[in-house]
This record gives structure tokens, sequence and C-alpha cells, in this order.
């Protein structure tokens, strides 16, 4: 419990403006959550709370890495993260989630606890597929081998005129039965 307050932040007692919060983010973080697709990692996160009567915006920027199984050969690797996303917490009568991005607090709430959003943030920026990176250049030049190409008759440098022409006699046929109806 201790360990999760360490994401606490105070807003009873702020004035309307802007401050800056900076959370490590450590192995000690992943432990307070139960996830088997996770549990090391390092990393920084930068909010940003600009308060005010009616609302508080959180501008979170998290950089740094966590430790990942890869799904190939179940070797550990870091998985590099960086990304930035936003959070409006409104005042209200009763607690509840509006959208992804916007919740309704009490107009009371004296703390936010910001653990499970950036937990939640941090999870969503773990790919599908967990490869390590030596696997990754084999995986991408995969893709490109297995990629079909679909090009449009008409981009093939002909009119409109000889691509009738090449059309076979059989579908030309069941072209004008589609056009009597």
């Amino acid at each position: 419990m201790k360990a999760r307050r360490a994401f606490d932040i105070h807003i009873f007692k702020l004035a309307n403006g802007n401050y800056d919060y900076q959370f490590e983010i450590l192995d000690s973080f992943f432990e307070l959550f139960e996830n088997e697709m996770f549990s090391k990692g390092k990393l920084t996160a930068d909010v940003s709370l600009q308060k005010s009567a009616s609302m508080i915006q959180m501008d979170f920027k998290i950089e740094g890495s966590v430790e990942l199984t890869c799904d190939r050969s179940l070797d550990l690797f870091d998985q590099p993260i960086s990304f930035e996303s936003k959070m409006i917490f409104k005042f209200g009568e009763e607690e509840k989630e509006l959208s992804e991005e916007v919740m309704v607090i009490l107009k009371d709430t004296q703390t936010i606890n910001i653990a499970d959003l950036l937990f939640e943030f941090i999870g969503l920026q773990i790919p599908m597929k967990k490869l390590h990176p030596r696997f990754q250049e084999e995986e991408d030049d995969q893709d490109a081998e297995g990629e079909m190409v679909y090009t449009s008759h008409k981009d093939d440098g002909h009119t409109d005129e000889q691509q009738e022409e090449d059309v076979d006699p059989r579908w030309a046929a069941l072209k004008d039965l589609q056009s009597k109806k």
C-alpha cells in the first residue's frame, strides 16, 4: 500500500494553475499488479497537471523500457517505450468514467492515485507479438516477402478502350446481361 501511495497527487490544496510531477516506475511498481505479461521495467513518467475550477487535465509523457519474454525464443529482452497521453478529471456529483480520456471525480476528492493509469498506459504500449530484436528484422523481411501486391487494370497504361478489347468474351456476355436489367 505504501508503494502505491508514491503515485498519489494531492489536489485538494492546489490552487488553480500548472504543476509538474515526475515519477520513477521501477520493478517495485510492477509488483503492485498481478500481471504475467511484464513484471520488470525502468521508466520515467513526467506528469504536467493543469488545475482549474471545473477540471484537472493531466498530460503524461512516459519513457523507458520494460522487460518482456520473446514469443518465439522465450528469451528476455527490453522493449523500449515512449509515448504521450492525456487524462481529464472533471468535478461532479458522482465518480464515473465518461470516456477513455475523461473521468468524473467528486468535488471533495483530496488525492488522485495515478498508479493504475500508468500501468494501463504502459500495458497499451506492449506489442501483441513480442519478438526479441534479433527476430524483428527477420519478421519484417518475411512480411515483405509475403505481401501480395494488387494492381488495378486502369493503372497499367492501357486506355479504357484497350481494356475492353482485352476482356474475355464470356465475361463480356455476362456484362451485357447485367446492363440489360
